[in-house]
């Protein structure tokens, strides 16, 4: 099925080759990730580019990514035909995934990584949203790129709203990190390197970004060109939180990561637009190598940088690794109102990626009537009681108006173990009790929606 939008935008089409802007020109704005959003983007993977084992050694980490996007947000998934289509929908049925807030649109694609080729979406000075489908070269010709080169627009024909050519410059998803007001950080490895833009200059570079993305200030690490088939994407290297806090690493997880000490050096003294210093979290790598499902091990440990902020759920990758829990539990402490939830991306690591090089976010169309805000119920949802627990549990929560309110508990893995639906739930204080019967010992999350809307996230523990 396609996506419906309410209000759909003439197709224009600019290229950036006949503007001539200033370094302040600003046409486009490019909100940050963890401002609300319409939908995720994902690529599902198929066996074309690496042979009949791949979709199986990776799949479980895309059925695990859109159970837990599912509930807060659209879930829009390119297949490469209808018989993907129709596969992804068995596996996700047999998974136990609803699929009423999953959509499908079918596109030939060489790989996964929808955050590096897939469309950006920013808005334009009326709020309405643009698609940018800036260049892509398979990071350097490294691999296979035509069929995703086109995806960006293929998306913008099927959502019918404007697209931006912006393909005289190459730019990924995974390259840049910005905080959503105005600042961005990225390696020059992945930008600046001839095998990117040999024709253009840093200076050209910046131009284009504020142009179309409303970037003013540029934070640049050098990176290492050819360390990886990224050369060096800021995402496997630090995350803007919000706009005042960096989550990174310490210095030396960053140089086992080969960034080099004056690179780590200008990452920890950044500061923000207005010139002041953000605030620094940071977490480790994992604690052991990397091994994979199937027992290869990878030889290097893994990064918990590269996670996605979704609007109910943080998805984080984890490797079954003891790091796993410690940095859940500090990216927690970041996203109270959000369930953070550790994504098994040990198979995927072995073909270059993690969370975030996997999703692209497409944010709500703030000039359109189907993306009206709702009304807001109050509410307050608290904390289980007792927490751990082995039996039963009391969770209360409070609604200013009758409403249809359901509490949902996911496991780590991002799949809905149990629900407990209150059809008629009135105003002021109310209060369920969950049986711990079906639930094994561990971590899990519980989502309050009141009315459809998710609203409220928590954590609880089971325990023998």
């Amino acid at each position: 099925m396609k996506c419906h939008i309410s209000k759909i935008a003439v197709l224009v089409v600019v290229s950036l080759l006949s503007v001539k802007v200033s370094a302040k020109t600003i046409l486009y704005t490019m909100p940050e990730e963890n401002a609300e959003h319409e939908g995720t983007w994902l690529q599902w993977p198929h066996n074309h580019l690496y042979g009949p084992y791949y979709k199986d050694d990776v799949e479980s980490t895309w059925i695990a990514m859109a159970g837990a996007l599912q509930s807060g947000e659209k879930v829009h998934i390119i297949v490469y035909d209808a018989t993907e289509q129709s596969n992804v929908i068995s596996v996700l049925t047999n998974a136990g995934v609803p699929l009423g807030n999953i959509d499908f649109f079918i596109h030939q694609t060489d790989d996964v990584w929808v955050c590096d080729n897939g469309p950006m979406f920013v808005y334009d000075e009326s709020d309405e949203l643009v698609i940018l489908d800036w260049g892509f070269n398979g990071w350097g010709g490294d691999t296979p790129y035509s069929l995703c080169d086109v995806i960006p627009y293929s998306i913008s024909q099927d959502l019918s709203l404007p697209w931006v050519d912006l393909s005289a410059m190459v730019l990924e998803g995974g390259a840049i990190e910005h905080d959503g007001n105005g600042t961005m950080m990225a390696t020059r490895s992945s930008i600046t390197h001839p095998s990117r833009n040999p024709a253009l200059s840093e200076a050209q570079i910046e131009e284009y970004i504020t142009t179309n993305m409303g970037i003013t200030k540029f934070i640049w690490l050098d990176g290492l060109y050819g360390s990886e088939i990224t050369d060096m994407h800021i995402d496997g290297v630090m995350k803007f939180a919000d706009d005042s806090t960096i989550v990174t690493m310490n210095n030396a997880d960053l140089l086992y990561w080969e960034l080099t000490q004056p690179d780590i050096d200008i990452l920890y003294a950044a500061t923000n637009a207005e010139n002041e210093p953000y605030n620094f979290v940071y977490i480790p790598l994992t604690q052991n190598n990397v091994v994979t499902e199937y027992g290869t091990n990878l030889g290097y440990k893994g990064s918990y940088a590269n996670y996605y902020i979704a609007n109910t759920v943080v998805l984080v990758p984890v490797y079954d690794d003891p790091n796993d829990s410690v940095v859940l539990g500090i990216i927690q402490g970041i996203y109270p109102n959000r369930a953070v939830i550790g994504i098994d991306v040990r198979n995927l690591y072995e073909y270059g990626g993690m969370v975030h090089c996997v999703t692209q976010q497409q944010p709500v169309d703030l000039s359109s009537a189907g993306f009206a805000e709702e009304p807001a119920v109050a509410l307050q949802l608290s904390q289980n009681y007792p927490n751990p627990f082995n039996d039963f549990t009391s969770i209360s929560y409070t609604v200013d108006e009758i409403s249809v309110v359901s509490l949902d508990i996911y496991n780590l893995a991002g799949q809905r173990v149990d629900t407990i639906v209150h059809p008629i739930a009135f105003s002021g204080n109310n209060s369920v009790t969950l049986y711990a019967d079906n639930l094994q010992n561990g971590l899990f999350f519980y989502t309050l929606t009141v009315n459809g809307r998710i609203t409220a996230s928590r954590r609880m523990i089971v325990i023998e």
